[in-house]
């Protein structure tokens, strides 16, 4: 059973993405950024051999990147999307990543991996109440992801484990920062050094 990661990503259009950052930043730049991290995620993640990369696209024709398969999304809010391609992957653990954060390094999926060795689902908690990976080892049941959730909220981790049920055992990776808007991407930079990831997507 192979490890399959599957990577959540929306067409890299002007003013289809990034439309809270875009109003902070801009239209064009946060295209820019958003683009700039989806290339680097695929660059990062999906030729690692420890699993197999898929791209779950959204959001009509693109530039997509390059030598990764990709599969459609489908219809409907986050959790039945992400529930459809949980139902629909092979045998095997299924790591989901969003692409609204650019620190998500081979390093974090290994040890979503890892945890879902012990557990039955992983989370990735993002600094705004969201997350930024949820990981399900699908076997002996597949948890429902389809309900109600306050997604785009603080509310959207807590939602989600209150779904899973307390039968489900989970396990917690590092909080990430998820930029969704100016404020968060200058919190996300400050983070960073110049000479590293924090002005590289702008260069």
């Amino acid at each position: 059973m192979r490890r399959q990661l599957v990577i959540f990503a929306r067409s890299p259009r002007i003013g289809a993405v990034k439309r809270r950052l875009a109003r902070d930043i801009g239209a064009v730049a946060a295209w820019r950024f958003y683009s700039a991290v989806l290339t680097r995620m695929v660059i990062r993640l999906a030729r690692d051999p420890r699993w197999d990369c898929i791209l779950a696209t959204t959001g009509g024709p693109a530039r997509w990147p390059r030598h990764v398969r990709r599969i459609a999304q489908g219809r409907g809010d986050l959790g039945v999307r992400m529930g459809r391609v949980m139902r629909t992957r092979p045998a095997g653990p299924v790591v989901i990543v969003g692409t609204d954060i650019p620190d998500i390094a081979p390093r974090h999926i290994a040890a979503a991996f890892a945890a879902l060795g012990r557990n039955d689902a992983v989370f990735g908690p993002a600094d705004d109440g969201g997350y930024w990976l949820i990981g399900l080892r699908r076997r002996p049941v597949l948890p429902r992801l389809e309900g109600p959730v306050r997604w785009s909220s603080r509310h959207a981790l807590a939602d989600t484990r209150r779904l899973l049920g307390p039968r489900v055992r989970t396990g917690m990776l590092e909080t990430l920062i998820d930029i969704d808007d100016g404020e968060s991407l200058a919190r996300w930079r400050r983070s960073r050094s110049r000479t590293r990831d924090g002005r590289s997507y702008f260069s």
